[in-house]
């Protein structure tokens, strides 16, 4: 797309911001509704679509142009159409985000500050594989009142075409809809494009490897919500129960292991009385063991596990907070005052006690989707749902007054929540 035609979209995508604000809550859940109807109807062409990009995507890994787990991420299979159409359905049914009261306040007798929830506005949205990406994202982004404006990764363009096309059809059926709420782009200059469009996109999220994540913050005025790598922790404590351990880390490692929240290193209490069968146990569940990898900031994406033994939990604790991602820790432990001080003492997003670190996700939260996995520290952390998709603004409501009354001494503030 040439700039000029970029910038009239993001144009077109700031006034359908303003539009799609003041949408009804009723207007949104239809849409939702008619989308994931129309997935449902269409999963075979999506499906052909996607086998396109796979077979594509197989002479790429050939020839190195990208990785194995890139390619796990590409693949759409049963499963992943599955929850991409019930988180879409479950999004309809949550509430909605936009015009909460999130304060109320009587500054004086009639005048009163309400503090509400409102959308961000505009979303730019970066994205490598994963095509399940567009309907999380454009459901989220329609019942959070946001437009949004889509770059999906080139090995997945058959796939996000078709998505994206099924959705447009299901919006342009639903009455009271705005046009030009979900926008899709698809080369790497779109991306130089986006970048430079701080007059009309509000937030760029991109959803990727510490590459791109590090490309665009680098390249933009634009706010940015994400993270870099995926560098999460489990800590196995010498009150771990085995069983637990065991099962929690394999997990962890192996379910899916090119996910952001799997975990890369396995710190383990010196005085763990079972270190060696859990090691054991590992292997034979088919993951390669490192004990000095070249960096302890790594992120492996495929059935590796860098592990370590500690000292305290003290020192485990020490080493996340120098080498984690700050996404995502887990500690395994039967001794409660452990478990709250790991879950106090950990700087990350997600602090979990006996649990797998593939815990951390919008669907599994209850989010429906997420737009990603945010590491940040201001506005929204974890797993970014429609909450993180809101800002909030203040509304004043009076009669007649002005500040120099207060300023002067003839009347005063009470400041009293309602």
């Amino acid at each position: 797309m040439e700039e000029n035609s970029f910038v009239e979209l993001a144009q077109k995508a700031k006034i359908a911001s303003k539009k799609i604000a003041v949408v009804s809550t009723e207007i949104k859940n239809n849409a939702l509704n008619n989308i994931a109807e129309a997935i449902m109807e269409n999963q075979d062409k999506i499906f052909e679509s996607n086998k396109k990009d796979l077979i594509a995507a197989e002479s790429l890994v050939k020839e190195g142009k990208i990785t194995q787990s890139t390619f796990n991420r590409l693949k759409l299979d049963e499963n992943k159409m599955r929850d991409m159409i019930q988180g879409i359905i479950d999004i309809s049914k949550l509430d909605d985000p936009v015009g909460k009261v999130l304060l109320k306040r009587e500054l004086d007798k009639g005048l009163i500050l309400t503090k509400k929830s409102c959308p961000i506005g505009v979303l730019g949205i970066i994205f490598e594989a994963r095509p399940d990406v567009i309907s999380q994202i454009s459901a989220l982004a329609i019942k959070s009142s946001n437009a949004v404006i889509l770059k999906g990764g080139k090995e997945s363009v058959n796939t996000n075409t078709a998505i994206m096309k099924i959705i447009q059809n299901a919006l342009n059926k639903t009455e009271g809809f705005p046009k030009n709420v979900l926008n899709q782009v698809f080369s790497r200059d779109d991306v130089a494009e986006m970048l430079k469009q701080d007059k009309y996109i509000d937030l760029i999220i991109p959803r990727g490897g510490n590459s791109l994540v590090k490309f665009i913050k680098e390249n933009t005025k634009i706010p940015v919500l994400g993270h870099a790598d995926g560098i999460c922790h489990i800590f196995v404590d010498e009150s771990a129960d085995f069983n637990k351990a065991v099962n929690i880390v394999v997990d962890s490692k192996t379910q899916y292991p090119s996910a952001c929240n799997s975990v890369e290193t396995l710190l383990i209490h010196k005085n763990f009385a079972q270190a060696q069968n859990l090691l054991e146990k590992l292997k034979n569940s088919g993951i390669k063991l490192i004990a000095e990898p070249e960096s302890w900031h790594k992120e492996y994406s495929d059935k590796i596990l860098a592990y370590k033994f500690v000292d305290s939990i003290e020192e485990a604790i020490e080493h996340i907070n120098t080498y984690s991602s700050g996404h995502t820790e887990s500690i395994i432990t039967e001794n409660k005052n452990n478990a709250d001080l790991f879950m106090n003492g950990v700087d990350s997003a997600g602090v979990y006690h006996n649990v797998s670190t593939r815990f951390a996700d919008g669907f599994r939260y209850g989010f429906g989707a997420e737009v990603g996995i945010s590491t940040n520290k201001t506005h929204a952390r974890g797993p970014v749902g429609l909450e993180g998709l809101t800002i909030y603004k203040y509304n004043i409501e009076g009669n007649g007054e002005i500040v120099k009354d207060y300023v002067e001494g003839r009347k005063t503030f009470n400041h009293k929540d309602i």
